[in-house]
């Protein structure tokens, strides 16, 4: 299902449950969703592709973190949800952090997925870098150091199929399109660090011990910054533990959102 601003969609589950939005990641598209929708089916799951991803129209110029927030609203009013709990995958997580921050009330809950916080100085350099050769080169360019920050090394051995899986949906990005949401990735967190007011929802941060580039560090200062909010550190998983060992991530996610969603 398509959108008029050309966001595509999938909406299912119960029409009268609370509905869940599901937000991917940069490169990625709403497909990331398949180890976890099938634990949602208690949930109305709204997942869709980013602007600039998967089947979604591509941007006009340079899109912002707030565009990106502005997409998700505008398919709400589409879809006349009129609240949802928020699910936000790496950058979908700022995207659901922007969200709730411009539209609280719409916001039942919030579950961050592996999101950054404020980065240091040698973190920036490194992600401005992979900026520049996604820039010069496209995404074939950063694919396979992504692979490996994202995924332990037993799971790249053991699991070629979801490495080929993974580096397929990156590759598919339009290299003239990849860049700016990149940028997205890069300069778009100290809009959402300390907000004000703070965000007041339930909300549940998750990341993986091995997640260098969204550290447990990350994760603690974001949920410090949320009144209440619980935080989840799962052992010996990376960036894409969603992918590689999904009851680690559906347990906590579900069980949270099951509580919080009555």
């Amino acid at each position: 299902m398509i959108d008029p601003h050309g966001t595509v969609y999938d909406l299912t589950g119960p029409e009268a449950a609370p509905v869940v939005v599901l937000i991917h990641g940069l490169g990625l598209t709403r497909a990331v969703w398949q180890w976890l929708t099938p634990d949602l089916s208690r949930f109305r799951v709204l997942s869709y592709d980013l602007i600039g991803h998967g089947q979604s129209a591509p941007p006009e110029g340079q899109p912002t973190l707030r565009d990106l927030a502005a997409q998700l609203a505008a398919l709400l009013d589409h879809l006349d949800i009129d609240r949802a709990a928020i699910v936000g995958f790496s950058l979908g997580g700022m995207i659901a952090r922007r969200f709730a921050q411009d539209h609280p009330a719409r916001t039942a809950a919030l579950v961050i997925l592996h999101s950054a916080h404020r980065r240091s100085e040698k973190a920036q350099a490194a992600i401005l870098f992979r900026v520049a050769q996604a820039e010069e080169h496209g995404p074939a360019a950063t694919v396979e150091l992504a692979l490996e920050r994202w995924y332990t090394e037993a799971c790249r051995t053991a699991r070629p199929d979801l490495m080929d899986l993974t580096r397929r949906w990156v590759l598919a990005n339009d290299p003239k399109v990849y860049p700016r949401l990149y940028r997205i990735l890069a300069h778009g967190v100290d809009e959402i660090v300390a907000p004000r007011p703070p965000i007041s929802c339930p909300t549940l941060v998750l990341t993986g011990d091995e997640d260098h580039g969204n550290n447990p560090e990350m994760s603690i200062a974001i949920a410090t910054e949320i009144p209440r909010a619980r935080l989840v550190i799962l052992k010996g998983l990376r960036h894409m533990a969603l992918a590689e060992d999904p009851p680690a991530v559906n347990r906590p996610v579900v069980g949270f959102l099951t509580e919080v969603l009555r």
